[in-house]
């Protein structure tokens, strides 16, 4: 059986592990908005994701930090943040198929 210890590390590895993929994806949506020269909007909505990457980041970075109850408070509070990085990464996504074009 899993300690409540143990599922806190589990999440911690997937949010990182979704970090990660998200670094990935900004990484190919930065170059390939190098390639398109001056689309301000896709510049601009690459930046707005940017912004959102490094709150996510953040949030994450407390999430370690805090003790097992104040997690699960956190956690059922926030209602889904797993959910939160996937609707990020695909957005990016969204914008790389639409800046490789």
């Amino acid at each position: 059986m899993t300690t409540k210890e143990q599922l806190v590390e589990q999440h911690i590895r997937e949010y990182e592990s979704r970090r990660k993929h998200l670094d990935e994806l900004l990484a190919r949506a930065h170059d390939a908005a190098k390639e398109l020269g001056d689309d301000h909007h896709i510049k601009s909505e690459l930046n707005q994701y940017k912004g959102q990457h490094a709150e996510l980041v953040d949030e994450t970075e407390k999430l370690k930090g805090m003790s097992l109850d104040h997690w699960r408070e956190e956690t059922i509070q926030n209602a889904g943040p797993m959910a939160i990085w996937d609707v990020l990464a695909q957005k990016i996504e969204d914008l790389i198929e639409r800046a490789e074009k």
